[in-house]
């Protein structure tokens, strides 16, 4: 069995580090005895498991076996279709706008328009994974990770939703391990503050790494970090433009003036911003 493994991935040129090649080759071996299903997945997301688990073996192998399991019954689909999640889309709260300059998507989450739904939580996790399939399914050809702006202008205690926040994050550390780039949190008003202190501690160290709050001094020196076509939270919700519905595919909104920085760019460039079907805002 491993030296048919060996042999099915010697010549992958994905996996540069030899000792992370030779662990994937160890992982897959043991996952793949556990749950033939794991065959199936390609050997970036069993690296990104490895590195996770700061490439132990064991540990990784647990945590992408309970992912198999998780995957097989929280969405026995395949993927989570916008029928699920009506309520949570009503919100208009997640957009997607461009790449920034490693070609990552950009996630932008508008923390003002999330509130918490009576039982609500269901769906709300079924809203997550669905907003981060569509952001990885994105990703240009070599790319893993995502960016994420969390807009919190306008942000207040009817917004405060703690274990919608606790499963959110829950669900990307388990279950989406290093897809996240970066987080950078902007216009973070000071009772967010409240609700970050009991979420901070569950935060696993490479997730807490991963997190910027940026002030108002450093903004525009963060901007250089993204592509030109950048987002500015007013001018980008106030300006964008309502979409017709579509049956099940993203639609394509060139932003607006106001939301662009820097140089001309190409018509491609200019059509970042994804639409969820049927959603009366044009968000993600």
């Amino acid at each position: 069995m491993e030296d048919t493994v060996e042999a099915r991935y010697a010549q992958d040129s994905t996996i540069s580090n030899d000792m992370e090649r030779n662990r994937v080759i160890l992982m897959r071996a043991f996952v793949e005895r556990e749950d033939p299903t794991s065959k199936e997945v390609d050997d970036m997301m069993i690296r990104r498991f490895l590195r996770a688990r700061d490439l132990d073996v064991e540990k990784a192998s647990c945590l992408f076996l309970k992912y198999l399991k998780w995957r097989q019954t929280f969405v026995p689909n395949g993927s989570i279709s916008a029928s699920e999640i009506p309520n949570e889309l009503a919100h208009n709260k997640l957009f997607v706008q461009g790449f920034d300059k490693k070609g990552r998507p950009i996630l932008v989450v508008v923390g003002a328009r999330h509130f918490h739904i009576k039982k609500g939580l269901e769906e709300f996790k079924r809203f997550v994974v669905y907003s981060l399939d569509k952001i990885i399914a994105r990703m240009p050809a070599g790319q893993e990770k995502f960016v994420c702006i969390g807009d919190l202008e306008g942000w207040g205690y009817s917004n405060t939703d703690i274990r919608g926040h606790l499963e959110a994050l829950s669900i990307l550390q388990d279950y989406y391990p290093e897809r996240l780039g970066k987080l950078f949190m902007v216009h973070v008003p000071y009772i967010f503050m409240t609700a970050w202190k009991v979420v901070y501690p569950i935060i696993d160290n490479k997730t807490r790494k991963k997190v910027l709050c940026i002030t108002f001094f450093f903004l525009m020196v963060t901007i250089s970090w993204f592509d030109d076509n950048m987002y500015i939270s007013r001018a980008f919700r106030d300006e964008i433009s309502c979409g017709e519905p579509a049956d099940s595919k993203f639609q394509s909104k060139a932003p607006s003036q106001a939301s662009q920085i820097g140089a001309e760019q190409s018509a491609v460039e200019r059509t970042t911003l994804a639409v969820v079907p049927g959603c009366e805002a044009s968000p993600f």
